[in-house]
């Protein structure tokens, strides 16, 4: 048995990089690039585990859309019985109320704005969010249905801290709740600065989005 058997993990692996330390010395490369190397590879390796690791837990994209065959569409309020239904009627002036804030002129969330019918039906940086005639495979009905946790519009928050993606408090330095206007800008489109956080569709809303994308979403 030789000797280095006997020793702890811990000492052979600073043995290791006091021997990488002086290889790189002979070789005339600085230390202090060498640790830097280091560093830089283990944040690397770092980020690319968060990400991997996210990712099992959201839809994913699939040619340009987001794949939501997992999620359990059954959940989803039935379509409204109402017919004709149309964006500048009926759509508009929901999506005003609980969208806007985040999806409008100024700045809009992942490129998508839900401010006009060209926006809605173009989608954002992820791929659309409705197919015309389908509400049960529309990212748009998906989300503001709320019955996934990762896709939820406007996010859900859990006790003290976020409970899905863009949850939490506000940013650390922006000012109090309610020390602002929401929806200042063009038409209510921009983003307020304060007041209460956005409501959710209700299901009754939700069903006439799914009626007015069945229909054809005009």
């Amino acid at each position: 048995m030789n000797k280095s058997d006997h020793l702890h993990p811990g000492f052979c692996a600073e043995g290791e990089r006091a021997s990488a330390a002086a290889r790189a010395r002979a070789r005339g490369y600085p230390v202090f690039k060498l640790a830097r190397r280091r560093q830089y590879l283990s944040r690397f390796t770092r980020v690319f585990l968060t990400l991997a690791l996210a990712s099992l837990g959201r839809p994913m994209m699939a040619e340009g859309h987001w794949d939501i065959s997992g999620i359990d569409a059954s959940k989803l309020p039935p379509v409204a019985s109402q017919q004709d239904v149309t964006f500048a009627k009926d759509i508009k002036p929901l999506l005003a109320a609980s969208c806007l804030r985040c999806h409008g002129e100024q700045r809009p969330k992942g490129n998508l704005r839900l401010d006009s019918l060209d926006g809605v039906l173009k989608g954002g940086k992820d791929g659309k969010v409705v197919a015309a005639g389908n509400s049960k495979k529309s990212l748009l009905v998906i989300a503001a249905a709320r019955i996934d946790d990762n896709t939820a519009m406007p996010p859900k928050r859990g006790p003290g801290g976020p409970g899905g993606p863009g949850g939490g408090g506000p940013p650390p330095g922006s000012p109090p709740a309610g020390s602002g206007a929401p929806g200042q800008g063009p038409n209510g489109s921009g983003r307020g600065l304060g007041g209460p956080p956005p409501k959710p569709l209700t299901p009754e809303q939700v069903g006439l989005v799914r009626a007015w994308i069945d229909q054809g979403a005009k």
